[in-house]
């Protein structure tokens, strides 16, 4: 595993979501947005998956994932690559569907600021009626790799 910076620990801490890469079976990438519940400075990342599909079908043949989020704004990115193993809901530690519900607190209670500031977004508030993660996923970070282009560094 490779350790991971602080920096780089606090850039995925503040995505709301990231995406998640697998592969199938038939050698195609399939992408899926997904949250990521802990991320640890020795390179262990946590992610819990809502539903029973593509990406858990695709990791059971395929460990390999990669991880990538950008921030438009501040022109900078990351992906991470590594394996990953599933975990499913039962075998679940606790600490992991603790730090889910927090996510998931902090995600409603910045929507309905946001709503009461006026800035529009959806109507309803889409976390609140999520289903409890099936399973998690958990991976060790082979490769970094940096997205922001070589001449803003």
């Amino acid at each position: 595993m490779v350790k991971l910076t602080e920096n780089i620990v606090q850039f995925f801490e503040n995505q709301g979501f990231v995406i998640v890469s697998t592969i199938d079976k038939r050698g195609s990438i399939n992408n899926a947005c997904k949250g990521i519940v802990k991320i640890e400075r020795k390179g262990k990342i946590y992610l819990l998956d809502l539903y029973k599909g593509r990406t858990f079908n695709n990791l059971k043949a395929n460990p390999h994932l990669s991880i990538t989020a950008v921030d438009e704004h501040k022109f900078i990115g990351y992906c991470l690559k590594g394996k990953a193993r599933i975990v499913e809901r039962q075998r679940l530690i606790p600490e992991i569907s603790e730090a889910w519900e927090k996510r998931l607190t902090r995600r409603i209670t910045q929507r309905i600021l946001k709503n009461i500031t006026g800035e529009k977004g959806h109507t309803a508030h889409p976390e609140s009626l999520l289903p409890k993660p099936a399973y998690t996923i958990v991976m060790g970070v082979e490769e970094i790799i940096d997205l922001t282009p070589r001449h803003l560094k």
